[in-house]
């Protein structure tokens, strides 16, 4: 696929959740084999305050050659101002951020708030992509709601506007992140504009990326919830795409290797205060359908050092029999 003249080689996308797709889950997905990330969405006014947090969200590691640095806002001036900083980053793509559901984000006229307002959408796309020399990509929903499934006329107007791609997430905004997913709006995304279109929702292992893709006829598959815990999803994408063979998760010693990787990662990144308080929620997505979760859930709860973590592995690995 080919967003402008960025080409990208592979099958699948790191998706940008917010307060998950750092900078060492990135990394580690694209050791896995995700062919393009997202960072998490950075605020335009934070990057153009010089906020510190904001800054440090958009920082790329060596590995991340096919990256994108996510922004949001709902201001054309100062979302094009955003992008400027963010493409001196070195960043090869921009993506903008319509489709975010959260209420802090859209109650503020950012994110999905967008998709009511497809006229702005289109300002804003249009003034970012004049303002920068990478390569735009919005990413949007299916709509507000039900009754306004509007994203085939946003996509019109945003590849109008000068989008190099767009990534469909098939919810709207009133749903959040509950079933099921449209993958026929996706289809007619596809269908009705000329640049590629990334399908999003759902993908949760090698056979939903290839149902996305059947389904929709989008040209890349981009996966969200489906690696949290399982960064090994790509290689397994990878592997169906290329072979047609289905390759099971990892044993439970592998997976909490990689976690423990992942963790340290973290902590180097952000220090250990920060990064072993995050690393609660990853670690207990990386103990799901172990033997016991629930009580190691309830001790993951209130980790605090790297050596804690050790020690509970210690347990989950002797509670799947594999000591």
């Amino acid at each position: 696929m080919k967003i402008g003249n960025f080409e990208i080689n592979g099958y699948a996308a790191l998706a940008p959740m917010a307060g998950v797709a750092d900078r060492a889950f990135r990394e580690l997905c694209i050791e896995f084999g995700a062919a393009y990330v997202v960072s998490e969405m950075v605020s335009s006014k934070g990057i153009t305050m010089h906020d510190r947090k904001s800054d440090s969200l958009m920082q790329l590691g060596e590995t991340e050659k096919s990256a994108a640095v996510q922004i949001f806002g709902c201001e054309p001036e100062i979302m094009a101002e955003a992008a400027k900083k963010a493409e001196s980053t070195g960043c090869p793509v921009i993506d903008i951020n319509m489709g975010c559901p959260a209420p802090k984000i859209a109650g503020n006229g950012g994110g999905s708030a967008l998709m009511k307002d497809p006229d702005l959408a289109a300002r804003i796309t249009e003034k970012v992509v004049s303002a920068v020399n990478v390569p735009i990509t919005v990413k949007i929903r299916a709509g507000w709601e039900e009754d306004n499934l509007n994203a085939v006329h946003m996509a019109t107007l945003l590849e109008k506007a000068g989008a190099s791609a767009i990534t469909v997430h098939g919810r709207t905004r009133k749903q959040m992140y509950a079933p099921p997913v449209n993958l026929d709006i996706i289809r007619q995304v596809k269908e009705a504009v000329k640049i590629p279109v990334i399908g999003n929702g759902d993908i949760v292992d090698a056979k939903s990326a290839e149902n996305m893709l059947k389904v929709t006829g989008c040209d890349f598959v981009m996966v969200g919830r489906g690696a949290l815990g399982a960064p090994w999803i790509f290689r397994q994408i990878n592997e169906y795409f290329e072979n047609g063979t289905i390759i099971p998760d990892p044993p439970i010693e592998e997976r909490m290797k990689v976690m423990l990787r992942h963790i340290k990662q973290l902590c180097e990144n952000k220090g250990d205060y920060i990064g072993m308080r995050e690393a609660r929620k990853h670690a207990a997505w990386y103990i799901k359908g172990v033997r016991g979760a629930a009580a190691f859930r309830q001790e993951i709860g209130s980790l605090e050092s790297y050596d804690q973590l050790e020690s509970i592995i210690n347990k989950v690995i002797a509670a799947a029999n594999l000591i």
